[in-house]
């Protein structure tokens, strides 16, 4: 394609990947919009800037919307693959007129917060794939196999999965106060570029309630009611965090397509330890899936085949945390924060497995544990840590 755009979370190491992977050189030039002079020029003479170089990177593109038109122009005049490499702190698919501008010429990767397996140097995230390419018989000796070590996964989750408190902040008042920085920058900044936001402090409750209600069914008339703020705005600033790659919403599964548009999505947020720091809260249960979620999200948009990560829930009230579907098949997977996993645990998933026959596969119970055995003849229960 000529133009690639990779787009997530500001601070998620997007401009690291970009320079790392192509360095400037006699071809490629490297520009950020975070320089003012480069913005500048992006604003008042775009296709100027684009002439500066064969190969251009452009970092932080969302902030010169319009840049992205002098783009669509020089890619139609000359159709070159690898001409342009975009970063971008928002997803640009959700900027409409952007979207439209680019169809058919970029192709977009989604960056999220570093996986449990990136930090330990494995550059990949969870045995997803391996899992599903396998029969399910097969599952325990892949799991068994791995050369992972066990880990407190409240640990991993309070540290999250930007690089910088990830790798680089040893303590917890460490990555407090750069917690603290990020979202100042990114309410006083980010959001500012996207949307004129008159209430900050309104804006910031905002993220603090939907931390406190991560894994839960999203109700925006009643988070409206808590803050007392009008149900559009909710709507509005929700579609900001969404967009800005903090928001996570993670829709229904059923048969009919169209069907999933119309039930209610879970909320989740991209970063555990950004989620933890806006709740105040400690690490219980809903952490532990919002782990799982982001090692989903980020093996999902890592892979070449498309695969859909949804969550199930029966109008009986049975649910299942999360279904993979790939390949025309149906993974279900429980999140449990406890060490000794039941029978009872894996309920659902047999309930979820008689609804959809032989689309299911076998069904994984994650768990704080060390115990990998079969709870049930197609339910599985592994540590956490052997997955992720």
């Amino acid at each position: 394609m000529p133009v690639v755009a990779v787009t997530g979370a500001r601070q998620v190491g997007k401009s690291t990947l970009v320079r790392d992977l192509l360095p400037p050189s006699r071809d490629r030039t490297y520009l950020t919009l975070d320089d003012l002079d480069v913005l500048e020029q992006a604003r008042a003479a775009p296709d100027d800037l684009l002439g500066r170089a064969r190969l251009l990177t452009l970092d932080e593109v969302q902030r010169a919307p319009d840049l992205l038109l002098a783009v669509k122009r020089d890619v139609d005049r000359r159709r070159q693959p690898g001409r342009f490499l975009l970063t971008g702190s928002a997803n640009l698919l959700l900027l409409r007129h952007v979207a439209d501008t680019l169809a058919g010429r970029a192709a977009y990767l989604g960056l999220w917060p570093m996986t449990r397996r990136e930090q330990l140097k494995l550059g990949r995230a969870g045995v997803w794939s391996d899992l599903l390419g396998a029969a399910d018989a097969q599952w325990p000796d892949i799991l068994s196999r791995q050369d992972v070590e066990p880990e407190d996964w409240r640990q991993l989750a309070r540290r999250g999965g930007y690089p910088v408190p990830a790798l680089e902040l040893g303590d917890h008042e460490a990555r407090d106060v750069w917690f603290a920085g990020y979202t100042r920058t990114y309410l006083e900044r980010d959001v500012q570029e996207l949307s004129s936001v008159a209430s900050i402090p309104d804006l910031r409750r905002l993220m603090r309630a939907l931390c406190l209600r991560v894994g839960q069914l999203l109700n925006q008339s009643e988070i409206g009611r808590d803050l007392g703020l009008p149900q559009p705005t909710i709507h509005r600033w929700l579609n900001l965090f969404e967009m800005s790659y903090q928001l996570v919403r993670l829709p229904a599964y059923s048969v009919n397509r169209t069907k999933r548009l119309m039930k209610s999505p879970k909320v989740y947020w991209a970063d555990t330890g950004l989620a933890l720091f806006l709740a105040g809260a400690e690490p219980a249960g809903a952490a532990l899936e919002n782990l799982v979620l982001g090692d989903l999200l980020a093996w999902r948009d890592a892979g070449v085949e498309r695969a859909d990560v949804m969550y199930w829930r029966a109008t009986t009230g049975e649910e299942v945390d999360f279904v993979v579907e790939a390949d025309g098949a149906l993974l279900p997977i429980e999140v449990k924060s406890s060490a000794r996993p039941r029978v009872h645990d894996g309920a659902h998933i047999q309930t979820f497995q008689h609804e959809y026959g032989k689309a299911a596969r076998a069904g994984l119970v994650l768990h704080t544990g060390t115990a990998l055995e079969w709870l049930a003849p197609r339910v599985l229960a592994a540590p956490w840590w052997r997955v992720l």
